[in-house]
């Protein structure tokens, strides 16, 4: 598969795998299948209703990271960006910020919530349970 049929496959109605990837500047960032089914996962079940939540478009800063991507980035070891189950975000309306954390603190699907300044830190796990994890003012 070509990188611009990569980037356009639809993971959601308005999430595609290229916001995830970042080919351009990391062009050898390409998914398994099964990594690809995971961000589809935590797009469906937190993404998009966060999207509906706040009515504005959610802008993904860093999804999936092979892990040359991550090293380079300075990404934890056992970072679920590896997987495909985490993403770095933030509201296409920054006055929806508190809005987006809000919901995604209470969500059933949060695994991990680390919230920087208008950004945060979103992870999910299509295999058990959610830890819940979720620290507020986590990154300075």
């Amino acid at each position: 598969m070509e990188n611009t049929e990569i980037n356009g496959l639809r993971l959601s109605p308005h999430f595609v795998l290229g916001e995830f990837l970042n080919l351009a500047k990391h062009p050898d960032n390409v998914p398994t299948m099964q990594q690809v089914v995971n961000m589809a996962y935590g797009c469906l079940m937190l993404l998009e209703p966060a999207r509906t939540v706040t009515g504005c478009p959610i802008i993904v800063n860093s999804g999936f990271r092979n892990a040359a991507y991550n090293a380079r980035v300075g990404g934890a070891s056992r970072s679920q960006h590896l997987v495909g189950q985490a993403a770095d975000i933030r509201p296409g309306d920054p006055s929806q910020f508190q809005l987006l954390v809000d919901y995604l603190r209470l969500s059933e699907h949060t695994d991990q919530l680390l919230t920087g300044r208008g950004w945060l830190h979103i992870s999910w796990n299509p295999f058990g349970p959610p830890r819940h994890d979720v620290r507020l003012g986590y990154y300075k």
